[in-house]
């Protein structure tokens, strides 16, 4: 491996999360393994609800897991509109566009998250989605 490959500096909090975000069509496919390397270990997921948070890499697998088992949708894509970089945290303001399987209707959504980041690998995360929007445009 060359020197300055060995020394170079891990990938900057706003890098981190365009990968992660941008990873999410492989993720819904059951490809995990490169965005899990983007995880801590001990990451903190802040999900909210009545979920509550999610401490550690297992747990961050299963979320991702659970959202491509069976998934209702497909030609998933998204679109980070905005990146906002302040120290070791960023947070992106971004479109997710699918097709719902079962009806062939099309939706968009905006989205936002925060990251926090530490050594090239994401330590804790907020999310909102606009779930609103999606079941509006489904017609759910």
């Amino acid at each position: 491996m060359p020197q300055e490959a060995e020394n170079a500096a891990p990938p900057g909090p706003g890098e981190v999360h365009r990968r992660v975000v941008e990873s999410y069509g492989e993720v819904l496919a059951g490809r995990l393994e490169d965005a899990l390397a983007l995880i801590d270990p001990d990451v903190l997921d802040h999900r909210g609800g009545t979920q509550g948070d999610h401490r550690g890499r297992a747990a961050w697998r299963r979320k991702w897991e659970l959202m491509g088992a069976g998934s209702a949708f497909h030609d998933v894509s998204v679109t980070i509109e905005q990146n906002v970089v302040a120290g070791d945290t960023s947070v992106n303001r971004y479109t997710t566009r699918g097709t719902h399987t079962a009806s062939g209707r099309r939706y968009a959504a905006l989205s936002m998250d925060m990251v926090r980041v530490r050594g090239g690998r994401i330590v804790e995360h907020w999310a909102l989605r606009d779930s609103d929007a999606i079941r509006d445009q489904l017609g759910l």
